[in-house]
């Protein structure tokens, strides 16, 4: 989660929440928001939208959702794809609190 505090230009995030939890709590415009309950309206698209050989951050609530899609976007292609594990209460909890939790 300390990673995304200093975010390089050759880097990308997904947050894969739904969006009601991003309307109630999200980390800025440096997200994309695919979410995972509609990765199939996304998916096939996926590198278009998204440089496969950029660094990939996939952010959800805990890190259970982004841990799955961050799998689905290693076989797609994407050569390094990390999930942020604990998600986004990870990131509240750990690097800034005024991000709120639920």
């Amino acid at each position: 989660a300390k990673k995304l505090q200093s975010p390089s230009s050759q880097m990308q995030f997904i947050d894969v929440r739904e969006n009601n939890e991003v309307s109630f709590s999200n980390l800025g415009s440096e997200f994309v928001h695919l979410p995972l309950s509609e990765i199939q309206s996304w998916i096939q698209e996926i590198d278009k939208n998204l440089n496969p050989n950029k660094e990939t951050f996939v952010l959800c609530h805990h890190g259970v959702r982004s841990q799955k899609v961050a799998e689905i976007l290693a076989q797609k292609g994407f050569s390094q794809v990390y999930n942020i594990s604990g998600g986004i209460d990870a990131y509240s909890c750990e690097v800034d609190p005024s991000i709120k939790r639920y």
